[in-house]
Parts: C-alpha cells; sequence; structure tokens
C-alpha cells in the first residue's frame, strides 16, 4: 500500500460529519497523478470525483434545518463571517455544519493535495425555486488571474442539483460545441433551445449527475492551457421548488 493510500485509510479517525469513499484501482490511478502534480491535465478530464459521503444524522440535519427557509441563504465564509459568528454571535445548525464540512475537507485535502491552501469558500440553503439554470460555467479564481487549475470541493445535501462535462471538454466535435454554448449563454442555437439541448446531452450522457450527499473534488481555475476547468450547470428545481443546501471550499496551490 501506498503512503498515499495508507494515509487516506487512516482519515476517518480525524473526520467529524464525512466518511472517506471506497476509491476503485481506476480513481486511485487519478488520485496519485493529482497528488504528484494538480495539474495533470489528462487526470482533469477525469473529474470530478466523489472523495466522501456525509454521515447519515449530519445529512438529516442539514437537510431538516435548510427546510426552514422558503428563500436561499447564502454564507461566504470568510474572517469576518468566523468573527461575527463564532466570537461575537451564536452559531445556529448551518453554521456549525458549514465549519465541520471545512475542516473536514481541509483534512481530506491536506492528504491529497498537500500544498492545497484555502482560498474562498460558501454555503447556500433554503429552497432553490428558479426555473433557469445558472449557465454552463467555471469557478474561477479572480484573485489571481494567472492561476492554473486549483481544487474545488462542492457538495448537494438531498438534491441532484450540478451536472458536468464528462471527458476533455475540448474534445467534443463542432456540434456538441454549439451545444455547450447554448448552455453556457442559455441562448438558441442551431441545434435547438437551451432546455431541449440540456435534456438531449444528458440523455446521451455529454451531462453528467452528480450525486447527492457526496464531496465531489473539481477543478477551478482560469484559462491556463494547461488545465481543464471542470465545466458544470445547476440542474433546474422541480415546479413548487426543492430545499437543499450547497457547500463550496476553494484551494490555491502554494
Amino acid at each position: 500500500m501506498t503512503a498515499l493510500r495508507q494515509a487516506w485509510a487512516a482519515l476517518p479517525a480525524r473526520l467529524k460529519i464525512l466518511e472517506p469513499v471506497q476509491l476503485s484501482s481506476d480513481q486511485w490511478s487519478v488520485m496519485e497523478r493529482l497528488h504528484a502534480n494538480f495539474n495533470d491535465r489528462e487526470a482533469h478530464t477525469r473529474l470530478p470525483l466523489p472523495i466522501a459521503r456525509f454521515r447519515e444524522a449530519a445529512t438529516n440535519e442539514i437537510h431538516e434545518h435548510a427546510k426552514h427557509f422558503d428563500d436561499v441563504k447564502t454564507v461566504y465564509v470568510n474572517d469576518s463571517w468566523l468573527l461575527e459568528t463564532f466570537a461575537n454571535g451564536t452559531p445556529d445548525t448551518m453554521a456549525n455544519y458549514v465549519r465541520l464540512y471545512n475542516d473536514d475537507v481541509d483534512e481530506m485535502m491536506s492528504v491529497l493535495v498537500p500544498s492545497a491552501r484555502y482560498r474562498k469558500g460558501h454555503c447556500a440553503y433554503g429552497k432553490f425555486t428558479v426555473p433557469q439554470p445558472h449557465g454552463l460555467h467555471t469557478d474561477h479564481s479572480a484573485e489571481d488571474p494567472d492561476s492554473e487549475g486549483e481544487p474545488i470541493c462542492i457538495a448537494r445535501i438531498e438534491t441532484l442539483g450540478t451536472h458536468y462535462v464528462a471527458g476533455d471538454y475540448k474534445a467534443y466535435g463542432p456540434e456538441t460545441q454549439s451545444m455547450f454554448k447554448a448552455l453556457r449563454y442559455w441562448i438558441a442555437v442551431p441545434e435547438g433551445e437551451p432546455e431541449d439541448i440540456l435534456d438531449e446531452l444528458l440523455k446521451r450522457e455529454t451531462l453528467m449527475t452528480i450525486p447527492v450527499n457526496r464531496v465531489m473534488l473539481m477543478v477551478a481555475g482560469n484559462s491556463s492551457r494547461n488545465s481543464q476547468v471542470t465545466q458544470h450547470i445547476a440542474a433546474r428545481p422541480p415546479q413548487g421548488g426543492l430545499h437543499s443546501a450547497f457547500f463550496q471550499r476553494q484551494y490555491k496551490l502554494s
């Protein structure tokens, strides 16, 4: 067993609300390449990758708390939020889970990508009702325009809330690239309307869906040719909306 796998096997005792997932031999191959060089573009084409699941008790409590809100509350995790919430305030259920999620993901990243350092994060929770999805996009690092790929971990609680482009998005042909354009800008293209294109790409499995209650390792960053930043799109909630929680934590490389 490699040193990386040994360190991964020792993680459960250190985590509070997450459990590392069992990785297949193919997934370990990807992880070991990222561990050696996070900007291995070939490895990027095999992301997102599930690295952990929420424990059942945490899943249930987070989801129940989200049901108390009929709109979407967004929390940006920064020093002022930590001070206001934990030093000068009384943290609620979601604030406590945001901090536990951040602590656990930091522990996992210290094993998987030791050079990763916290850049930014947020949590959104409540009733998601917007019928039009956030267009096909990537998570950027505006603080560092020259950055290459950077690790980002996202999770959805009790909602299939994010679709992503499978494989190397630059390798798709002109027709599919045009369909991506429809989703990126939410406009009609010769291939059809964006609503129909979203359904068609899901049917073809060009777009795959992130499983619920899993922490997914993806790639954020800017327009570097040396990395493949994960292309993803928010799913449309059903009529009447859906209660959920979303966690995101992004890193820079030291």
